[in-house]
């Protein structure tokens, strides 16, 4: 009986801080409205991801400097979770393309089991809204990874490869960008290039600096598609 109440005292205590603000909606709330809509003629970019975009304006800021690119990543975060604040993070914001880099959370298993197709469903839902909304799309690979420091032994090589396949079948077959980080960052093993990150995971300022004249093509491609 005690093991029992123990057990529910601390399911209770887990879903409430995890239900407080499980999506992290309330991250860019202020930024958000301070940020306003864009300025005419102004090419707004919304950058929409995790760790690894979060930490590219960390890393890289001068990437963003000087341009009207908004970095919304979230450390950890998973497609479900960016899905969830979509909305808040994206679409009100009146951007005319947003660049989507997720998944490699959900492979790695951040906020429970998910299949692949699970993983595609929440990216395609992300662009419907997107293109609902006459915002322009463009879906990245996925950066390799060998191995997570974070959680090891999943083996979430093979996994990231296919993902990026279907990301890739599913851009072409709807008139999507494929911005195809993964080709110019893998190593032999179809992990991330050491000199390209810190932990083979996420990038380092080298490896920002592969990235970035890659998205800079697409954003160019994107607007004059």
């Amino acid at each position: 009986m005690k093991l029992t109440f123990i057990f529910f005292v601390f399911l209770f205590t887990t879903t409430l801080t995890f239900g407080q603000d499980w999506a992290n909606l309330n991250r860019f709330r202020n930024e958000n409205a301070q940020l306003g809509l864009p300025l005419p003629n102004e090419n707004r970019v919304v950058f929409m991801g995790n760790s690894i975009t979060e930490g590219w304006i960390k890393s890289n800021p001068e990437f963003f400097v000087g341009k009207p690119y908004i970095n919304r990543g979230i450390s950890g975060q998973t497609t479900p979770q960016m899905l969830v604040r979509f909305r808040a993070d994206v679409i009100n914001l009146n951007p005319k393309i947003v660049v989507i880099l997720a998944g490699t959370n959900d492979i790695a298993g951040n906020t429970g089991f998910s299949t692949l197709e699970m993983i595609m469903e929440n990216i395609i839902s992300m662009s419907e809204l997107a293109k609902a909304n006459n915002i322009k799309v463009i879906l990245c690979s996925v950066l390799p990874a060998f191995d997570y420091p974070w959680k090891t032994g999943l083996n979430p090589a093979e996994k990231i490869a296919k993902l990026n396949e279907m990301i890739k079948q599913f851009a072409e077959t709807n008139g999507i960008i494929y911005l195809d980080y993964y080709s110019s960052m893998v190593d032999e093993r179809k992990g991330l290039k050491s000199e390209f990150s810190y932990d083979g995971v996420h990038p380092n300022e080298t490896g920002y600096k592969i990235m970035a004249p890659l998205a800079e093509e697409s954003i160019k491609e994107a607007l004059i598609k």
